[in-house]
């Protein structure tokens, strides 16, 4: 029996063309003056700038942040043989040992010895290379697992900071931007190799106009590895398979939403990371309510799916065919998105990391949830 696939499962539906100039190299000149695209209603939406963010929420609405930051996962070295290596840190397995991704992949076999540079750049000083040895392959991200050598009187933390740099998306080839732009303001928790990039608008002045207005903040922690960005490879996005990432949620964030919930008031995630997270952790958990929880989860939203935490989302522009614009596609749904995202383009708005967003309002949300 043949089945017919519907337009939301393909792959090949969720395309769309971006002229490269539109491809953000550097973030606005400040946080808060990147442009907003204003969702508020089934049919209708708003030009704005983020700053004014206050005025388009109410009073009793709760926005979640993800407060993971992002380490200098991308190094730099040489093979033993000579050749030169770059590596990006996906996930750390036990210590001083990390699932990563590896250029050039193919002839990183196991027992492959690597020499890393410092951030001061490629030295013959045997004294500042950073000794690490392929142990393993991982057939599910194609990357490799390395053992770091450990230095006797420094951390892997320490050594990181020194031989790392903090990692900007393929894309960005022509940044002049300092490191810490591709940090939110209240990053804390160090783990990503990537930013949850819909917080970077965000500054301390407009906290305070948030908390006048009485918004109230919470935070979870999600550390983004490569389910967030690994592209989809299948047609039927149904296959597509996501790999596991570390999220926590305390207590006191749970209770918040509760409470939020049980008031009336909205429920706003900033980022695709934030609603993976407070979504996933239900599912992980398998509660009918949201609770405190630590672990891992594999949850990949696309049209269909029954949204149980969060009631509206800020988030940015992201790349044809990914697995975030089929999340944003769940709340909003895949044509509306797509006619969004082309009115962005003719608005000349910048797309992706260090690009211009997106406010997402519950009363805009798809019928289909």
């Amino acid at each position: 029996m043949i089945m017919t696939m519907i337009p939301d499962q393909l792959l090949s539906s969720y395309d769309y063309h971006l002229p490269p100039e539109l491809i953000a190299q550097n973030p606005a000149e400040t946080r808060d003056s990147s442009r907003l695209l204003v969702v508020d209603s089934p049919n209708s939406h708003n030009l704005a700038i983020f700053r004014d963010l206050p005025t388009w929420l109410e009073s009793g609405d709760l926005l979640v942040f993800n407060d993971t930051r992002v380490i200098p996962a991308r190094l730099f070295g040489r093979k033993t043989t000579g050749a030169p290596v770059e590596i990006l840190l996906l996930e750390e397995q036990d210590d001083h040992r990390w699932l990563s991704l590896v250029k050039p992949g193919k002839r990183f076999k196991v027992g492959s010895e690597v020499l890393f540079y410092p951030k001061t750049g490629p030295t013959e000083d045997q004294e500042k290379l950073w000794l690490a040895k392929v142990i393993d392959r991982d057939l599910n991200t194609g990357g490799r697992l390395l053992q770091f050598q450990r230095h006797p009187r420094r951390s892997f933390w320490d050594m990181l900071e020194e031989y790392g740099h903090i990692p900007f998306p393929p894309y960005v080839t022509e940044s002049e931007a300092e490191e810490d732009r591709y940090q939110t303001v209240y990053a804390d928790k160090q783990g990503s190799v990537a930013a949850p990039t819909a917080g970077l608008h965000f500054t301390p002045e407009l906290f305070h106009k948030l908390a006048q207005k009485g918004i109230d903040t919470a935070y979870i922690t999600l550390h983004v590895g490569v389910g967030t960005f690994r592209p989809v490879e299948v047609e039927n996005i149904t296959e597509h398979l996501m790999h596991q990432e570390f999220l926590q949620i305390s207590a006191e964030t749970a209770e918040k939403i509760a409470q939020t919930k049980a008031r009336g008031g909205r429920v706003i995630a900033v980022g695709t990371t934030v609603a993976r997270a407070l979504e996933g952790a239900i599912k992980e958990s398998k509660s009918e309510k949201l609770t405190a929880f630590q672990g891992k989860t594999n949850l990949f939203v696309y049209p269909g799916y029954q949204w149980r935490v969060i009631d509206g989302m800020i988030t940015n522009f992201h790349l044809p065919k990914s697995s975030l614009m089929m999340l944003v596609s769940a709340l909003i749904g895949r044509e509306r998105l797509l006619a969004l995202y082309q009115e962005a383009i003719q608005e000349h708005f910048r797309f992706y990391s260090f690009g211009d967003a997106m406010l997402i309002l519950p009363s805009a949300r798809s019928s289909n949830r």
